[in-house]
């Protein structure tokens, strides 16, 4: 398998051909740096190696806790999180349950503190308006974030069928 170190430097190498693409399809440079952005992110922080004590999982620093219960569940290299677009989504929507529960506390901290009225309700349309008025932008990111992972898995296949043939050429001899 490749170590971390390897999955970063594809990761760098790979990027001039994600700007390419990504500006190529968008035509749009701030869209284009979105889609980077969420490929970096995809291959640095949010890629398929947070269900092991990784590189990835160690530059969540301190916060690296949040990941544990994953960790403690997902089995490494299982479609939950080498699969394409469902290892993916699969790490997004976990860590979107930790950000929306730090979100809530956070505002019923603030709420409690300010005494104003701003309730579940309002909280929710804002949400639901922040994605439907700036979907672009978030297809961009999560675009983004499957071309990180996807060169992660492509790297481990890869190796993984190399692996393979040399050992399959061995047996021959």
């Amino acid at each position: 398998m490749s170590s971390g170190r390897t999955h970063d430097r594809i990761t760098l190498w790979a990027l001039p051909l994600v700007v390419l693409a990504a500006f190529r399809v968008t035509l749009n440079g701030p869209l284009t740096a979105v889609v980077c952005l969420g490929f970096l992110l995809g291959g640095w922080m949010l890629g398929p190696d947070l269900d092991i004590h990784s590189v990835q999982y160690k530059r969540w620093g301190w916060l690296r806790w949040i990941w544990l219960p994953y960790r403690g569940r997902i089995r490494h290299r299982s479609h939950w999180s080498h699969g394409p677009i469902l290892g993916t989504v699969v790490r997004v929507l976990y860590l979107s349950l930790w950000l929306s529960f730090g979100g809530l506390l956070l505002v019923n901290l603030l709420n409690s503190a300010q005494r104003t009225a701003l309730s579940w309700g309002d909280l929710i349309d804002g949400l639901a308006w922040a994605l439907t008025a700036y979907w672009p932008w978030w297809l961009a990111l999560v675009v983004g974030l499957e071309l990180g992972a996807l060169s992660h898995y492509v790297a481990d296949w890869i190796f993984s069928a190399s692996k393979g043939k040399r050992r399959a050429k061995k047996r021959r001899r």
